[in-house]
């Protein structure tokens, strides 16, 4: 499901920023810029109930401007907000929340969770095969 999301994000960037490039693996050598860098931070898991589970999943989505440009990361920043508060996610939208973003050493770092629930089925119980019923009918008087 994480390969899910990230492809969801990387789609709703093409979308938006056509002719700027998107990685999603870590940038050896060769960082063309501009460019988005999408990375997951620490994704988590909790049991609601039963075979229920809460997802969150952060991202901290990298853009490396063109220069040092105050302005083009602010017209980033801006754009980001609406282009990523929905993205397609198993056959429909997921949106995205806590978005907020920063610059850092003249890069653009905007942060968003997605955040959802999901069932697992896993059923390591087995069913019962077989009840026998007895009863029997009491008198009334």
């Amino acid at each position: 499901m994480l390969n899910e999301l990230i492809i969801g994000i990387s789609q709703a960037l093409d979308a938006a920023f056509s002719d700027v490039e998107i990685h999603t693996d870590q940038i050896k050598q060769g960082l063309v810029e501009p460019c988005f860098f999408i990375m997951l931070l620490e994704p988590s898991q909790e049991q609601v109930l039963g075979q229920r589970y809460y997802r969150e999943n952060s991202f901290d989505i990298h853009y490396f401007p063109r220069k040092d440009n105050t302005s083009e990361i602010n017209d980033v920043a801006d754009k980001l907000m609406d282009t990523l508060e929905y993205i397609k996610f198993d056959g429909g939208l997921l949106r995205g929340t806590k978005m907020y973003s920063e610059t850092v050493a003249g890069v653009l770092h905007f942060f968003v969770d997605y955040n959802f629930h999901t069932i697992k089925d896993t059923i390591t119980d087995p069913y019962m095969e077989q009840l026998k019923l007895k009863g029997k009918v009491r008198n009334s008087e």
